[in-house]
């Protein structure tokens, strides 16, 4: 307690871990499918439009969702009194994904150090107390947002980047339709009951036939690649999809919270439906680029 009587930091970190963490009952499906459904079409319609119109409107639309998944999580991370520098890091959102696409695969990893070398100096400014979490807080977005979204603008580099990008969305949805898929119909074993307790074995199962499927049709038909592997895409691609939904799903469990934002009708927060996505690109890229020429 301050010698005013307000609460230091640290003393409301301990209030609000003393509460219970409300968690909002949801029906099986856990949304309102139709909201879902139709603002899914409608997020697919911009990025396939952008993609296949101009390759840098895609890279504008990616940058702001880039950002806006910062935002997201500087809202989130305030719930534990953990409060990054919002200019550099929101600064950092908007600049990392157009650094990579237009300077490639060697500016990524110097913007990004940059960027976290101007949270340590504007935190540096002010109040020394939880500077380190605070700091840890940017880095954190930082790596976790724009950092593999750029892995999304490296694809894109390609002459035939929209496929490229196509086939990471593509494989990458398949694992979500298929874990649903299966998950409600036949879902018995929870995976991660205390994490997310609606995922399970069976939908892992499902998630891994789908992109498997899903990976090798669009590698094979879309990039001209050898099918296999596609087929090997799609397994990788379903582990680290998985990974990324455990990880925010307990990240937003120790956080308290339920949705990132309600931005998008159905869906939540921009970070709700890129969660798998960003883990995955990285995969993606990394797969594609030596196993796959440019068509």
């Amino acid at each position: 307690m301050t010698s005013e009587g307000t609460p230091t930091r640290g003393e409301r970190r301990a209030q609000r871990a003393a509460r219970p963490v409300a968690i909002n009952p949801t029906p099986r499906a856990g949304r309102n499918l139709y909201a879902a459904i139709g603002t899914g079409a409608l997020l697919g319609l911009i990025i396939v439009g952008s993609l296949f119109w101009r390759k840098e409107l895609f890279v504008v639309v990616a940058t702001i969702a880039s950002v806006i998944g910062a935002w997201e999580f500087l809202r989130a991370l305030g719930e534990r009194d953990i409060t990054p520098p919002a200019v550099p890091t929101l600064a950092g959102a908007a600049v990392v994904p157009p650094v990579a696409y237009f300077f490639g695969a060697e500016a990524l990893a110097p913007a990004v150090l940059l960027v976290v070398l101007a949270i340590l100096a504007w935190r540096s400014l002010g109040d020394p107390r939880d500077a380190a979490a605070d700091v840890a807080g940017g880095a954190f977005i930082t790596l976790y947002v724009p950092a593999l979204v750029s892995f999304a603008m490296l694809l894109l580099q390609a002459d035939d980047g929209p496929w490229r990008v196509v086939t990471f969305v593509v494989v990458t949805v398949c694992s979500d339709i298929g874990g649903y898929a299966v998950g409600v119909v036949a879902g018995r074993h929870p995976m991660a009951p205390t994490v997310s307790p609606k995922k399970s074995w069976e939908g892992f199962a499902g998630s891994v036939l789908f992109t498997v499927v899903g990976g090798a049709l669009t590698v094979h038909y879309l990039l001209q690649g050898r099918w296999w592997v596609g087929a090997i895409l799609g397994v990788l691609v379903v582990v680290a999809a998985t990974i990324g939904d455990l990880c925010e799903s307990m990240l937003k469990r120790d956080l308290g919270i339920k949705d990132m934002s309600n931005l998008i009708p159905g869906h939540g927060g921009i970070m709700d439906r890129l969660d798998s996505l960003v883990i995955a690109v990285p995969v993606v890229w990394a797969v594609l680029t030596p196993f796959v020429p440019v068509s």
